[in-house]
């Protein structure tokens, strides 16, 4: 019992989600003694969705192995590739299955779950098939593990759209910065999957991107139809945002109508293309009661000395400019300073706190 304690004080005591899910299977090892504990998350878009492996320990590993973040997703397992991990995601209930024969081992599958839907699996390969006792020790824990991801989400995420809060930016700006310069020092074999994807991050301005969104005229949505229609704005906005980026990119709520967007792609023109494309789905969709709305949006390339306000002030300057130059449009700082119609801005001037 003791063991358990110890392993839920250091599971509660985390704020790292990437550390958390190692931290789950290490624990399940040290509790059950498994062949396997790993973490599986469901990402992507439906039909298309993969597998991530979010953790997994086999017996001997020192170290728990986990994919890239910034993978591609096509590079990852489609869900009917491991049709009894789907079928826990579908049930979204535990279930055990006897060992087969040869030696095979036993399996556990346990779904992870937010407060709306089951989001990953646990499984667990052991000589046995668990114990109800033991099903219901992983599920306890389990419990406790998504109560704390709910303490995490309250605490990270904006309340209205789901989407990260503010203050949880410039932990995820730094974080960005440094996985881009480690990327850029990594080398692969000619040909490989990590090959290919260095190769694309490699080229262009820059490999990490912040994007400023602005939803225009917004104003006139609060004055004319009410703050509860204008909360139902921000609300499916917040949709499309997910719908129009990729699972790993990362999108923020800063307050009001301004949103915020970090990631990573291999040039300007694709970091153009993906806030294009949100855009052009805003414009398209229409709003209940509301009808037609734009956005404007000015990005950034980040920089290898970068500051969280020095790389929102560019992005934020080209949001302005398109906002004075007909709205509805994607604005790139550094080709607004290439052709003269934004100044860079001053060494002294770049350090200056926005927030």
């Amino acid at each position: 019992m003791s063991n358990v304690v110890d392993h839920l004080a250091e599971l509660t005591g985390l704020r790292d989600r990437d550390v958390l899910d190692v931290t789950l299977v290490s624990a399940l090892r040290d509790l059950l003694c498994p062949r396997l504990a790993a973490i599986y998350r469901v990402v992507g878009e439906a039909p298309g969705q993969r597998w991530m492996t979010r953790a997994r320990l086999a017996e001997g590993d020192v170290s728990a192995q986990t994919d890239s973040l910034w993978a591609d997703l096509s590079e990852l397992p489609a869900l009917d590739e491991h049709a009894d991990r789907a079928a826990c995601l579908r049930r979204q209930e535990a279930y055990t299955l006897a060992a087969g024969p040869g030696g095979a081992a036993a399996r556990a599958y346990f779904p992870l779950a937010n407060e709306f839907e089951a989001v990953g699996v646990l499984e667990l390969h052991t000589d046995a098939q668990l114990r109800p006792e033991e099903v219901r020790l992983v599920g306890s824990i389990l419990r406790i593990y998504r109560n704390f991801q709910g303490l995490l989400d309250y605490s990270e995420r904006d309340t209205l759209t789901g989407l990260l809060n503010r203050k949880t930016f410039d932990e995820s700006f730094l974080r960005m910065l440094a996985g881009t310069a480690a990327s850029s020092t990594q080398t692969a074999s000619p040909g490989s999957g990590d090959a290919r994807r260095l190769a694309v991050q490699g080229s262009g301005r820059g490999t990490a991107w912040l994007g400023v969104i602005d939803i225009d005229h917004f104003k006139r949505v609060n004055d004319g139809h009410g703050h509860l229609i204008g909360d139902e704005v921000l609300l499916l906005l917040s949709r499309l945002m997910r719908a129009s980026f990729r699972f790993h990119d990362h999108l923020f709520r800063f307050g009001g109508e301004e949103f915020v967007v970090l990631m990573r792609c291999g040039t300007d023109a694709d970091a153009s293309g993906a806030f294009e494309r949100l855009r052009a789905n805003v414009e398209r969709f229409a709003f209940p009661q509301v009808g037609r709305i734009t956005v404007s949006v000015g990005f950034s390339a980040l920089r290898p000395d970068d500051t969280p306000s020095a790389a929102f002030e560019r992005a934020d300057k080209a949001v302005y400019w398109a906002k004075q130059n007909g709205r509805n449009q994607v604005a790139f700082h550094a080709d607004l300073v290439d052709r003269g119609l934004l100044a860079e801005a001053s060494l002294d001037n770049r350090d200056a706190e926005l927030f």
